[in-house]
């Protein structure tokens, strides 16, 4: 067979194969979250961000940060377990840092309390995207719920 043959079937078997599988790989285990429009003001790092919090009471900071439910990305600077998970790492960032930058509306969808407190679990909805949704796609995170981590390296 010619090769654009075989281009022609693998780009056939991948179609398909991503039709097949992408719902499962982009929708979260299904819970229940508020969504709010509280501004973003900074970029953490792929998978969290801190957004204002007025409505905390003082001497509280008035700033919370938001980790991407079900999402993991791959750590950047002293965390990461080799260059290339940090070299990813900020890439990552820079994704989420881009895809705010460039939006009309951000809004916060906030699940719950994380388990490490000082945090809550969600996701932000950019002009009507999951960012949960988007890291998965480009590829700068993989689904997680709290289990062992699969290493970036």
């Amino acid at each position: 067979m010619k090769p654009y043959v075989y281009i022609l079937i693998l780009s056939l078997i991948l179609t398909v194969a991503q039709l097949l599988f992408e719902p499962y790989v982009l929708a979260a285990k299904k819970v229940n979250m508020k969504i709010y429009n509280f501004e973003v003001t900074r970029v953490i790092d792929g998978d969290t961000v801190a957004f204002k919090a007025n409505f905390l009471p003082e001497p509280l900071k008035q700033e919370l940060s938001i980790r991407v439910y079900g999402v993991d990305t791959p750590e950047k600077g002293w965390r990461a377990e080799c260059q290339a998970e940090a070299d990813w790492g900020e890439r990552a960032s820079q994704f989420t840092k881009d895809q705010l930058n460039n939006a009309n509306q951000i809004q916060v969808a906030i699940y719950k309390w994380d388990k490490f407190g000082g945090r809550v679990l969600g996701d932000i909805i950019i002009d009507g995207k999951s960012l949960r949704s988007l890291l998965i796609h480009q590829g700068f995170a993989r689904e997680y719920y709290g289990d062992k981590k699969e290493s970036w390296c």
